[in-house]
């Protein structure tokens, strides 16, 4: 489990980057350079990072699902994930 700090990090990154979205957008279509220098380093969305809503785990994980390959193989195994089965062939 990812340490709770980084967890809290990156839902703030992700409250800046909604919140200046509109405007980094108007920015960047005027071609207002100076304008964006000044806007928060956080409020890009570049700067995140994709984690496990489980365990916050930032490695080895699947966008379509959400969640770390540890998590996802648990899930899936547990049969808590609609459509997925192990393979056997």
């Amino acid at each position: 489990m990812a340490r709770k700090s980084l967890i809290a990090r990156e839902a703030k990154r992700l409250e800046l980057v909604e919140k200046y979205a509109e405007l980094r957008a108007k920015y960047k279509a005027e071609g207002n350079n100076e304008a964006l220098q000044k806007l928060p380093r956080n409020s890009s969305p570049v700067r995140l990072r994709n984690r496990c809503s489980m365990t916050g785990r930032p490695r080895g994980y699947y966008r379509k699902f959400g969640l770390c390959r540890n998590m996802f193989r648990m899930m899936a195994l547990e049969g808590k994930i609609p459509g997925i089965r192990k393979a056997s062939w």
